[in-house]
Order: C-alpha cells, then sequence, then structure tokens
C-alpha cells in the first residue's frame, strides 16, 4: 500500500514555497505523481460597486488573477525542475477553493494543505482545513502556519478513539506508519465497551500485522482537554506528525463545547493528517 497521486494546494502565501518542499519530499519516498492545484476564488463585487465601477474593474481583477496563476506556475515548475521530479502535473482553477480542491482530490490518494493563516484567511476562508477535510473523502496531511519540519512522519503520534472517522485516519496512514520509526497510539478515557476488551491492544495488533513499529498508552483523566492532551503528548514524543479522524462528534457540538479538532487545528504545533 502506498500513495501514487499526491495533490498540494498552491496559492500565493508566504508558506507555499515551504508546503511545496514537503509535497515533494513525500513524492519522492512514494514514487508518487504530484499534481499542484493552484485555486483563485472568482472576484463576485456587489452589484453597487460594478454599477459604481463599470467593467474595467472586473477586467483588472482578471488580470491580477492570470499574473497570480503565471507566477505560481513558475515557481511551481522550478522547484520541481530543481528536486528532479519529472512525474508532476499542474493545474490551476477559479472557483470556490473547497470545490476544487474536492473535485481533484477524488483522484488522489493524499491532499497537502496549509493551517489557515489568520493575516491570509480571505484567500481561501478561516474554516478551508476542516470543510475541505469533511468534503474530500480523502487523508488530508495539514502544514503549521509556522515552524519549519526537517522531516514528516518519523515519529507518529496517532489519536485513537475507536470511531469511525480515527479508523478512517489510521488506515489512509498506513502508509507513513510504515515508514515511521515510532509510532505512538494514544486512546484518551477509553470508554468501555469502545475499545473491546484492553482499550487500544486491538488497533496495537492490527497496526503491527501491518509491519508497523507501534507503542500503545492510555491516558485516563476525569476532565481533560482532549486536544491539548495531544498537543502535549506529541511535543513531548517530538513527534513530527500527529495521525486523527476529524469531528468524531458533530460540528456543532465540537463548535459550542470545544472539542480535539478545533483545538488542533487552530493551535497545530506539527503536522496533522486528517480524515473524516
Amino acid at each position: 500500500m502506498s500513495y501514487k497521486t499526491i495533490l498540494v494546494h498552491i496559492d500565493s502565501g508566504k508558506r507555499c514555497a515551504l508546503r511545496l518542499d514537503v509535497a515533494i519530499r513525500l513524492a519522492q519516498q512514494h514514487n508518487a505523481n504530484l499534481v499542484g492545484l493552484h485555486v483563485v476564488a472568482p472576484f463576485e463585487p456587489p452589484g453597487y460597486v460594478l454599477a459604481e465601477m463599470g467593467p474595467a474593474i472586473v477586467d483588472a481583477q482578471k488580470h491580477s488573477t492570470a499574473v497570480e496563476i503565471a507566477r505560481s506556475e513558475t515557481e511551481f515548475t522550478r522547484q520541481m525542475e530543481q528536486a528532479g521530479i519529472g512525474n508532476a502535473e499542474w493545474r490551476a482553477a477559479i472557483d470556490d477553493p473547497v470545490d476544487a480542491m474536492t473535485l481533484h482530490a477524488r483522484y488522489a490518494d493524499l491532499v497537502l494543505i496549509g493551517q489557515t493563516d489568520t493575516s491570509e484567511a480571505a484567500n481561501v476562508g478561516a474554516d478551508f482545513p476542516e470543510r475541505l477535510v469533511l468534503a474530500a473523502g480523502r487523508p488530508v496531511l495539514i502544514m503549521p502556519s509556522v515552524g519549519k519540519f526537517a522531516s514528516i512522519g518519523t515519529r507518529i503520534l496517532v489519536a485513537w478513539n475507536a470511531s469511525r472517522e480515527a479508523t478512517r485516519a489510521v488506515t489512509d496512514a498506513i502508509p507513513l506508519l510504515q515508514r515511521a520509526e515510532k509510532v505512538h497510539v494514544m486512546a484518551v478515557n477509553p470508554r468501555k465497551g469502545e475499545h473491546g476488551n484492553v482499550p487500544g491492544a486491538d488497533i496495537g495488533l492490527y497496526l503491527a500485522r501491518h509491519g508497523v513499529r507501534v507503542e500503545v498508552k492510555t491516558d485516563h483523566g476525569a476532565e481533560i482537554d482532549v486536544g491539548n492532551e495531544l498537543l502535549s503528548r506529541a511535543a513531548d514524543l517530538d513527534a513530527d506528525l500527529i495521525v486523527m479522524g476529524c469531528y468524531g462528534h458533530s460540528r456543532l457540538k465540537e463548535w459550542v463545547l470545544g472539542g480535539a479538532t478545533r483545538t488542533i487545528l487552530g493551535s497545530m504545533t506539527a503536522p496533522v493528517l486528517m480524515s473524516h
């Protein structure tokens, strides 16, 4: 099992070059085709703006978009040539970013995007990562908006709660888990009956049968913030990747009460692979 097509989100943001570098490394490790997709949201000004300024503003915006896409393509091509990546594809779309990424994700094994930077949220929307994970039907690897990552997937922390979403995430991450030096599976406050007789034992055995070097740990706490506990554990282990399901509870419940997904998406300190 391996990734054969990796889709990476391209934009004009300051972290795009780093994200593309990670995508290149993953493509090389898995001998995968790398697809770069630059998406620009359509320019749809209010009617009163068009009435005031006329078609000139639309033409100017179209020109600006064309220049932005051309610049991104040039940089993408340069990085591909520099890395010696021959099996790469460039694509561009003027569409809702989530809709466009979802469409192209249907034909990829792994999708690579960045955590939303608050200074650039207007380009894709502040909730771009979570919307894409929920819509794509593919594992989404999200890169933090700060920091540099010399390695990804050497020491992996798996957040395990025996849910459908966590099961998808673990299965989707097997190509990375098999390459890791160490995989730590963490179950926080496992409920009796949801994990089998011994919480974590079955998922540990499942991964071991796939050749994964795995260690299982359960954490018990009365009133524990799972998201922050995961981040703390990841820091203790010096993990360079977190694997987890996205929204095991309803989005409304997590929005009202808080939840691990929202905590991780807002405060991630290491790359996170999410599935739903």
